[in-house]
């Protein structure tokens, strides 16, 4: 398998860089991108167990990744939830296929959004960890149209060796994420 084209970037490209910006010592210092998690939960599985099914499904389409089912920690009466009944799943994405998400998330899917004007720049953690949320599935090409039940949204966890929030703006930045001001 040969390596991405934003793997060979980063290491080519944005090491030296954010090195020069940061005037690290060190190129272990450089803060690099470790996990994207994509996360999606479904409330509606209570009732419906098949939106569930239908959610894996897509899901795989578009990590190309079996996604993991997440389960009720605790029961809530009032939205008749049950301890241990799967309400979303959740995908971790590393190495080469974090690498091939990214590249199609920032130069295919999200130029493709209708009046897209950049992402939050309000999303970082403190951490050095970026949260994006896509309210959407639809805005991935490997979803067909026609064969979706419901709009379901997702949450795209960045999580990077960052020690702070400009560190890993940064990087993303580099990556090519768009940021809005």
């Amino acid at each position: 398998m040969t390596a991405s084209r934003l793997k060979d970037t980063y290491k080519t490209d944005l090491i030296p860089a954010l090195r020069e910006r940061f005037e690290y010592s060190n190129a272990m210092q450089v803060p690099k991108l470790e996990k994207i998690v994509v996360n999606a939960g479904v409330g509606e599985a209570v009732q419906e167990p098949k939106a569930l099914e239908n959610v894996l499904a897509e899901l795989t389409a578009i990590t190309g990744q079996k996604p993991a089912i997440r389960r009720a920690k605790k029961a809530i009466s009032n939205f008749k939830l049950r301890e241990g009944m799967p309400i979303g799943a959740m995908v971790t994405l590393r190495q080469d296929r974090m690498f091939e998400f990214l590249d199609r998330l920032v130069n295919f899917t999200l130029p493709q959004v209708r009046d897209f004007r950049g992402v939050p720049a309000r999303g970082f953690d403190g951490r050095g960890n970026y949260n994006l949320g896509i309210r959407e599935q639809i805005i991935f090409p490997e979803i067909d149209y026609d064969r979706i039940d419901k709009i379901r949204g997702m949450n795209i966890t960045f999580v990077t060796t960052a020690k702070t929030d400009e560190e890993a703006k940064e990087l993303l930045r580099l990556f090519g994420v768009p940021f809005s001001n």
